[in-house]
């Protein structure tokens, strides 16, 4: 159902989960920035770091998220994840009928059947590089879509003029648009946050801990109109960040080198793994995120590739069949670091010649 679940994996094929490399969760491989690491230690000296209640206004880490994304504090709304965000505006906000464009991240369709939201299915054509339509997708009668950009699985990053010109046309018909940008500090010229205050149909969502390597302490956010904001931000929990994960997040916000250093690394090791699996024969897509997506060779077997992978490289990548709209033979791979990407593209390339029909 989701990438990282090593243990789960280990379990099941019989190998430690020390011999397993990770190719299926999308988290920035080098690691937390190491002034994370020392505000958690420093906040683990302050006792009331845990005996004192959380800020209830989460005042420090809005303004920290405010000054990163570019917009104001009052446009924010923080949870511990996306999929909390996304529920609590679901409950806030006046929507029965939803359009889901799809291959989409999974949760996308729970939350909205979990909220009592008919989801809408709109495929995206993989020929054209599941590119969105803004006139085709604001013409039924949806009261909001619900989209990422960049896309997961398949990475595709749309440009902030056309996903500005699709909000304009929802808003004209009054439809909202629930924006996931999880993945758009690769990328953030592309980002929407900042014009949140001309539109109040728009409600942007962003991770910050797969960008900045901290997935284990839970913090999204939301950036909305400020007549929207509030209303998500009461169909939430009290206290939903901790201390802990709230100072360690302001301190991540504010390492701009670390931000712009992996950037940089994650476009030339991208681009490096997107050729090599282009020379191996499997179809490729652009992807402006840190993972691809990308499609055997059609005399492969998908599911007999994964396991092989698995119990003879010790590599897990993310099968997409459960990615309604996608066909079998679909692979997500993250991107790593320089090695453990060479180390994937040789394991790949014996495990094609393995079990390619003429080898047997």
């Amino acid at each position: 159902m989701h990438g990282g679940q090593l243990r789960q994996i280990a379990e099941r094929f019989g190998v430690p989960v020390a011999e397993l490399l990770d190719f299926s969760a999308n988290i920035n491989p080098e690691g937390p920035p190491p002034s994370v690491l020392s505000t958690l230690r420093t906040s683990l000296d302050d006792l009331s770091t845990l005996a004192e209640y959380p800020d209830l206004q989460l005042t420090d880490l809005k303004i920290s998220i405010a000054r990163y994304a570019g917009v104001d504090v009052q446009n924010i709304t923080v949870a511990n994840g996306f999929v909390p965000l996304l529920e609590a505006a679901l409950r806030a906000l006046p929507i029965c009928r939803c359009l889901l464009p799809v291959p989409a991240f999974v949760e996308y369709r729970k939350a909205l059947e979990h909220a009592g939201v008919d989801p809408v299915s709109y495929p995206l054509n993989p020929s054209l590089n599941f590119a969105y339509d803004p006139p085709a997708m604001v013409a039924g009668q949806e009261d909001a879509i619900l989209l990422a950009n960049p896309q997961n699985p398949s990475g595709i990053c749309h440009n902030a003029a056309l996903l500005r010109d699709l909000v304009a046309r929802a808003s004209e018909k009054k439809m909202y648009v629930l924006l996931d940008e999880a993945f758009i500090d690769y990328v953030p010229e592309c980002s929407l946050t900042t014009i949140t205050n001309e539109f109040s149909n728009l409600i942007v969502f962003r991770s910050v801990t797969k960008f900045h390597g901290i997935p284990g302490l839970r913090v999204a956010y939301g950036v909305a109109h400020p007549g929207v904001s509030p209303l998500i931000g009461e169909n939430l929990p009290p206290w939903p960040v901790t201390t802990l994960a709230s100072r360690a997040v302001s301190t991540a916000l504010g390492d701009l080198p670390y931000a712009a250093r992996s950037r940089a690394q994650n476009i030339e090791r991208r681009t490096s793994l997107q050729h090599a699996l282009e020379r191996l024969g499997s179809s490729v897509y652009p992807s402006s995120a840190n993972f691809i997506l990308f499609r055997l060779p059609s005399t492969i077997d998908p599911d007999a590739f994964w396991r092989d992978m698995i119990i003879a490289h010790g590599i897990v990548l993310r099968a997409c069949t459960n990615y309604q709209g996608l066909p079998d033979g679909y692979f997500r791979a993250s991107v790593r670091t320089t090695e453990e990407n060479s180390r994937l593209i040789r394991a790949l390339a014996e495990s094609f010649s393995n079990l390619a029909p003429d080898s047997r």
